[in-house]
């Protein structure tokens, strides 16, 4: 269903700056003053034309291709016209200025998209993968995408969606028909059903974990005691000289960031300033940021060096009057300078944290380190049906999971038929939230806000 709009959106489409190509795009309902004012004449629909672009004095701002695609049959689902010109800023500037002159107006970020999905031409999902798809870091992020926008993702959840609904109707029926004498309550349907709808959120689960992290990734940490390697492990992993690289202690004060992939996987590296005591305040500063950190990752890499004497107890690792991050579950030791003559290795017991030997300056167990951050993520290498997803995606299927377990909770204890019938609705919302059918303008609004003018 076509969106009552009598506003036409315009904006420059490509990356602001110089390019052999530049596009301008409107998009509205009634394109026809623009037609005239700015080339002329009425465009062919799908035919692209060779044309000038005329200023309000007849002559051209530039000359280039006019493509003219009507409603419904465009993106947005309205009249669009694109003008592809040469990609200087001033030319651009000008062409789009021109357009606002004729009436319309610059869009809002994510405005084409969302008007894309108001208009039915998309569901939530499928906008989603468009910002998902430009942001792509990785070929294997990009095929994610590509996937979920042409609708994988959407219709797998339809379909459980489907099967949710039939047992919602079945619960409802039964207890508004009373005369129909169905015991629903233990002829096993509702049971089975809801068992059935409890394995496949769990598969859907899994599935979408699987694609957010393809999308988003993990935080690590690089944390340690100041010239433990923490910077050249940082090198070693971006394989640039991102860090400085010294023998002096107290080197990195700040916090530097690097991102790599893993079979696809993003990998946002942290490296952290050297946890000490000190009296210098930059570095104390550092330090304080280097905590903070160290709170908010998704995994803690503390950096040893092996080349000395050193002990995997918490009083020994971490220094005293400091936080205490030894009782966390997701730190790994990571023994660096195992190619040292002075290093004689370690015993499993002495530590109940996994330890990963590695040397940072000739790249030793490298591979087994980022082996070992994939199986802390739960990452298995992407294949040929992954596609991507969000956290919210993940937020969403963990509440449906909560609201169908709370319907067998009241079937199997209670028999209350009201109370199944209500979580049941409340799952449904639930799920039908992960492709727009149930979605609050403000997750709307912040959807959208995050995409780039002109998309």
């Amino acid at each position: 269903m076509l969106v009552n709009s009598s506003d036409v959106i315009a904006a420059l489409i490509t990356p602001p700056g110089r390019g052999g190509v530049g596009i301008v795009r409107l998009s509205g309902n009634n394109l026809e003053p623009f037609f005239d004012a700015l080339l002329g004449f009425s465009p062919t629909p799908r035919y692209a034309h060779y044309q000038s672009f005329l200023a309000a004095d007849g002559e051209p701002i530039d000359r280039g291709i006019v493509l003219y695609f009507p409603a419904p049959d465009s993106y947005t689902g309205e009249h669009v016209l694109e003008l592809q010109g040469h990609g200087g800023p001033v030319v651009m500037d000008c062409l789009l200025h021109r357009a606002i002159e004729l009436g319309a107006r610059q869009a809002r970020p994510g405005e084409f998209s969302e008007r894309a999905f108001l208009n039915g031409k998309m569901d939530l999902t499928q906008v989603e993968a468009v910002a998902d798809l430009i942001d792509a870091g990785s070929e294997q992020a990009a095929r994610g995408a590509m996937k979920t926008l042409q609708g994988q993702f959407s219709r797998w959840v339809e379909q459980v969606l489907e099967q949710l609904i039939r047992l919602r109707v079945y619960v409802e029926a039964a207890i508004d028909f009373p005369e129909e004498e169905i015991d629903f309550l233990s002829d096993g349907k509702v049971e089975s059903g809801l068992l059935g709808l409890k394995k496949e959120l769990a598969e859907l689960l899994a599935s979408v974990s699987q694609g957010a992290l393809l999308r988003e990734g993990i935080s690590v940490v690089i944390a340690g005691k100041p010239n433990a390697g923490k910077s050249s492990l940082l090198n070693a992993l971006s394989g640039l000289d991102t860090a400085i690289v010294t023998d002096v202690p107290g080197t990195t004060r700040d916090v530097l960031r690097e991102q790599i992939t893993i079979d696809g996987m993003p990998l946002h590296i942290i490296d952290t300033a050297g946890l000490r005591a000190t009296e210098d305040a930059v570095e104390r500063k550092g330090i304080e940021r280097a905590e903070g950190e160290i709170k908010r990752a998704d995994q803690i890499l503390f950096l040893v060096d092996a080349s000395k004497a050193f002990d995997l107890s918490a009083d020994n690792i971490f220094p005293q009057g400091e936080a205490d991050f030894s009782q966390v579950d997701n730190l790994t030791f990571v023994l660096n300078k195992m190619d040292s003559p002075a290093y004689a290795g370690f015993q499993a017991e002495q530590s109940k944290h996994p330890v990963i030997e590695i040397s940072a300056r000739t790249g030793s167990g490298l591979v087994e380190l980022k082996q070992h951050l994939k199986n802390c993520a739960g990452y298995v290498s992407a294949g040929e049906g992954l596609f991507s997803a969000r956290r919210r995606h993940i937020t969403a299927l963990h509440q449906t999971q909560g609201s169908i377990a709370q319907a067998l909770k009241q079937l199997l204890t209670a028999g209350a038929g009201e109370l199944i019938a209500e979580d049941l609705k409340q799952a449904q919302q639930e799920l039908a939230s992960i492709t727009g059918d149930y979605t609050s303008d403000d997750l709307l609004g912040e959807i959208f806000s995050s995409f780039c003018i002109g998309k």
